[in-house]
């Protein structure tokens, strides 16, 4: 009952103003629609709008591979860094406040306006720095990591990592903040037990500290992956075709698609992390 109860509000927004948009996607999804001096006809099609997304769109498919291998990327870099970031921001030290404000900062700027006036100008001189702006670049990084026997994927995986750093930053404070309140909660009997034992600060973090946050590694891995499907290169073709072609039908084809790869990708994470998952009871 109280969960019903606390998911009442979602609820009721998603039947009076989301539902039957959703319904209304789906159906011009299989139709073409046409305006004209009597307003909007619509015809039914069937399945070519699909059709033609997977098959005679150019940009359909490399968008979507695109979307989903820097998913595929960006998720584990991201928790993993809120998640180390989150154990070094629950030591005691002197400025731990303003360091936490510092990291949680980025959720702040890459929000509302801010975001659209910034972001753009922000990642280009970012990158350019990245790549041209030392003489210590991402090429000798991977050259002294596959001399020294690193596997090559690996070595791309790392350098890809330093490029998207500002973006693996600017998508960390949420999760950060989750890792950190997670970390606190658990009992500091169970740290004063183990150093008693004789346990170092690495082991306490893989049998303790690790354990305790993975429902927070499974909650942050979904919400990462939600929030990075949510404004990339795919939701850009999916508009345009939508409100600058006027393509309403391929554009909510398109956008079905879409939301089937993403529902797939949520539940092969789902039944991968709901296996490894520790629950205290």
């Amino acid at each position: 009952m109280w969960g019903v109860i606390y998911v009442l509000p979602w609820l009721i927004g998603f039947v009076l103003f989301f539902f039957v948009p959703l319904l209304a996607s789906l159906r011009y999804s299989m139709s073409t629609i046409q305006a004209n001096a009597e307003g909007i006809a619509i015809q039914f099609t069937g399945f070519a709008n699909y059709i033609q997304a997977l098959t005679v769109n150019t940009s359909f498919n490399r968008a979507l591979i695109e979307s989903i291998t820097d998913v595929l990327v960006n998720v584990p870099l991201i928790v993993i860094f809120s998640l180390f970031l989150a154990v070094i921001l629950n030591q005691k030290f002197r400025g731990r406040a303003v360091a936490r404000s510092i990291f949680f900062l980025p959720v702040i700027l890459a929000s509302g306006v801010i975001m659209s006036l910034e972001s753009t100008s922000l990642i280009e001189a970012v990158n350019q720095n990245s790549t041209g702006g030392s003489s210590f670049g991402t090429l000798e990084l991977e050259g002294l990591m596959l001399n020294a026997g690193v596997s090559e994927w690996i070595v791309t995986y790392l350098s890809g990592a330093v490029d998207r750093i500002y973006q693996i930053v600017s998508q960390s404070g949420v999760q950060i903040l989750i890792f950190l309140a997670g970390i606190q909660t658990i009992s500091p009997q169970l740290y004063e037990a183990s150093k008693m034992e004789g346990a170092t600060g690495y082991e306490a973090f893989w049998k303790i500290t690790f354990p305790m946050v993975s429902p927070l590694i499974f909650v942050n891995a979904i919400y990462t992956i939600i929030d990075s499907f949510a404004n990339n290169a795919m939701t850009k073709l999916i508009r345009d075709t939508g409100f600058v072609k006027f393509d309403f039908g391929l554009s909510s084809a398109m956008a079905w698609v879409y939301f089937v790869a993403i529902a797939i990708i949520l539940v092969i994470v789902s039944i991968i992390f709901s296996k490894r998952v520790f629950y205290q009871d």
